[in-house]
């Protein structure tokens, strides 16, 4: 009995959150769509940044190491 009524009440919860689900439109898709792809290049900037700075800081301290031979 017990294994019936919680087989039952987990399928009711599962139709639930399923049916609850609100459906976008196109429009809201595309919108979706360009906001990650913003996201995407704004973090693709800041990894370039990164590394710039990185390859910077290599040829200063290269620079210094030649400076002190």
């Amino acid at each position: 009995m017990k294994t019936t009524f919680l087989t039952l009440a987990l399928l009711f919860s599962l139709t639930v959150f399923t049916s609850c689900r609100e459906e976008k439109t196109a429009d809201e898709k595309v919108e979706a769509a360009i906001n990650d792809i913003g996201e995407d290049l704004e973090n693709a900037s800041d990894d370039v940044q990164d590394a710039v700075e990185d390859v910077n800081d290599e040829i200063e301290d290269a620079t210094e190491d030649m400076k002190e031979d």
